[in-house]
């Protein structure tokens, strides 16, 4: 396998350099050419591992999404339910995207500017998690273990309460005149979406 100077793989290292690039500049104003120099190779090697930007970009995409899926079902291994259940994979998706700001920049590019991926791989990925998530909140509501209400808005509640909060950084930065993205502040905020979401659904 081809690697770099630092030992790291060449495919691997374009992916990784890609990724901040794509979060940074958004998918049109991504040189191949800066990520290549980046990477210390030619333009030819990184289009013999990516042909062309399009694919790359997926690739970035689809790493960090697969890496996404496998940490829900993780999360919804085990058997709970009710609010228990609810807020474990609130935590772990909490966790994830606090980890993973550069994906949170990407998908909010995705959904702004309408990026190549928008309408097929991430709804391929997100929608059957989506469409689950809905069953099982329904289901628990029908067994009376959560209050009832709409089920798809309250994802949606809680996903955008996740991605507004890290998207939004530098501007919420300014309203508190702290770092929102501290452990301590991230602590908070996620506490705060927790306990919101837990008055609304425990019966």
């Amino acid at each position: 396998m081809e690697t770099t100077a630092a030992g790291q793989g060449t495919k691997e290292l374009i992916v990784e350099v890609a990724r901040r690039r794509f979060a940074e500049h958004g998918f049109a104003a991504t040189s191949l050419n800066e990520i290549a120099d980046e990477v210390g190779i030619r333009r030819q090697s990184l289009l013999h591992h990516f042909p062309s930007k399009e694919l790359l970009y997926q690739a970035v995409l689809l790493e960090d999404l697969a890496a996404w899926s496998a940490l829900v079902d993780e999360a919804v291994g085990e058997a709970n339910e009710g609010w228990p259940q609810v807020e474990r994979v609130l935590r772990a998706a909490f966790t994830y995207f606090e980890t993973h700001a550069e994906l949170v920049r990407l998908i909010r590019r995705e959904a702004l500017d309408g990026g190549p991926m928008l309408s097929t791989e991430v709804g391929q990925y997100l929608r059957p998690q989506f469409e689950r998530a809905v069953a099982f909140i329904e289901r628990e509501m029908d067994a009376g273990r959560l209050r009832r209400y709409d089920a798809a808005q309250l994802i949606l509640t809680g996903y955008g309460a996740a991605l507004s909060y890290l998207s939004d950084a530098p501007f919420i930065e300014r309203l508190l005149d702290d770092d929102p993205l501290s452990p301590a502040a991230l602590k908070t905020r996620r506490e705060h979406v927790l306990d919101v979401l837990r008055n609304a659904l425990e019966p």
